[in-house]
């Protein structure tokens, strides 16, 4: 410890020596009994010994009824009324316990550098006591008393310090399972914020891809209505298909927020979702949006884990969609799946106006929420402008997460 910081901290644990410290009632009833009991036992056995040997046994059992709020003082003033016994010339007394109970108290419940002060206190006190004793003893029992009379107090001692340090480590382990506690459910609540954010991106996608494909026979259906009713009872048709199927999507996914009210979200419970296998379906609705769109795809297909699969449909998902906002009419796009050794992916390209996919500054949108995605699964996105016009999206997936996440 530096010299710069021993100061404040001698002020401070002296500050703390007139500070009183919380104390359960239970604790204080107890110190006043044990107070009260060493007093009927041990001060008028001294009261007995000497009168005035009886009234200085008071004064050193009386204060350790305050011996765990304020320990140092209480030792302290034991150890006043200790070597005012000694000045006046009083032969050791049964009172002289409190001298113990001092001492036991501040190895426990006082400032540490304080508590071994208190020991060297006790032994320069056992050089006192027994010196009372040299020129009417032998030495050989002079030095047996002098070797029992400090052990005894280093015994009292070290078994407070251990009672200190069997706290303290108690103290420990409490905080420690409070603080796994506070981080577990810190945990959970990330866990549900996570899987709210997962749903709320689903409902986005849902309610975008079909809104973008309503919109576009709306105005269809608005220019056929006159010429070709026909075509217009399509849209109309097709509009009313794709809100319902929609909604109920949506419904789903809102369902499972309204499941939050009875039990937690559990992230890791296995819930339907669409994959690969559903992308043909997807397709076939923008088209009949009237969106030309071409599917193929490439290599072997495998099983792919529910996580990748989701990601791809909505990679794709929100490309036709993008598709269908900004690249124009007339405008061509085509999919492609290329199942590769490692890694599965996904491209979509259109020939339109070329602003397929607009980044967006509201995470969870356009190719932010695809790179999101991606990035979930170890893959990435990447998105811009073909040569000679149009919009290219790829995104790659690999089959497995890379080592270390």
């Amino acid at each position: 410890m530096t010299p710069a910081k021993s100061g404040p901290r001698t002020l401070a644990s002296m500050t703390g020596m007139l500070t009183a410290r919380p104390l359960p009632a239970r604790s204080r009833a107890f110190d006043l009994l044990l107070a009260g009991g060493l007093c009927m036992i041990f001060g008028f056995l001294s009261l007995a010994q000497a009168h005035l040997g009886g009234i200085l046994a008071f004064g050193m059992l009386i204060p350790l009824i305050w011996r765990r709020t304020h320990p140092e003082l209480v030792f302290f003033a034991v150890c006043s009324v200790a070597v005012l016994q000694w000045l006046i010339g009083i032969e050791l007394m049964p009172g002289n316990v409190g001298l113990l109970v001092a001492l036991y108290a501040i190895s426990v419940y006082g400032d540490v550098r304080l508590s071994r002060i208190a020991l060297g206190i006790g032994g320069l006190g056992v050089l006192m006591a027994t010196s009372r004793y040299w020129a009417n003893s032998d030495w050989k029992q002079q030095v047996t008393m002098m070797v029992a009379l400090g052990a005894l107090v280093f015994g009292v001692w070290a078994f407070g310090e251990r009672r200190r340090t069997r706290g303290l480590y108690v103290a420990q382990l409490e905080e420690r399972a409070a603080q796994l506690e506070r981080d577990r459910d810190r945990e959970a609540k990330l866990a549900v914020s996570n899987e709210r954010t997962r749903i709320a991106r689903e409902i986005h996608d849902v309610v975008a891809h079909g809104l973008s494909i309503m919109i576009v026979q709306a105005d269809g259906g608005l220019y056929a209505a006159d010429q070709s009713p026909e075509a217009a009872k399509k849209a109309l048709a097709t509009i009313g298909d794709t809100g319902r199927a929609s909604l109920t999507e949506m419904r789903k996914m809102l369902g499972l927020l309204k499941q939050d009210e009875q039990n937690e979200l559990d992230p890791n419970q296995p819930r339907p979702q669409p994959g690969v296998s559903s992308l043909p379906e997807l397709i076939e609705n923008v088209r009949e949006a009237g969106l030309s769109v071409s599917y193929e795809v490439t290599g072997e297909p495998r099983d792919l884990p529910a996580l990748l699969g989701l990601t791809a449909y909505r990679i794709v998902q929100e490309g036709l969609t993008n598709t269908l906002k900004h690249a124009g009419p007339g405008a061509r796009t085509s999919v492609s799946l290329d199942f590769g050794r490692e890694m599965l992916t996904v491209v979509v390209t259109d020939d339109g106006r070329g602003a397929g996919v607009a980044p967006s500054s509201d995470p969870g949108h356009g190719l932010v929420g695809m790179r999101q995605r991606a990035s979930v699964s170890g893959g990435t996105v990447s998105a811009g402008p073909k040569a000679g016009g149009g919009y290219e999206v790829i995104a790659r997936l690999p089959y497995n997460l890379p080592t270390g996440e």
